[in-house]
């Protein structure tokens, strides 16, 4: 549950950083290791990547990572 009133530039950065961090993981497989066989190195699509850098970007948070992953843990702590 939320616990911190966000803009909505700062809500579309966490929501992108979110899409992000799923889609790592679903390259890793459920628990966070590479699937078993040959080395393959996941692939994130350029588009999730981008969409992550521009909304960072928007809401004035590209460069300051402690504020942003601090809005992160408050409005998504299930991550």
């Amino acid at each position: 549950m939320p616990t911190a009133v966000l803009t909505d530039r700062e809500r579309t950065a966490v929501q992108a950083y979110l899409r992000l961090l799923h889609t790592v993981r679903a390259a890793f497989g459920d628990d966070g290791r590479a699937p078993a066989g040959p080395a393959v190195l996941p692939v994130v699509p350029p588009s999730v990547l981008a969409e992550a850098e521009a909304a960072l970007e928007g809401a004035g948070l590209a460069g300051n990572e402690e504020a942003f992953f601090r809005m992160v843990r408050d409005w998504h702590s299930g991550s």
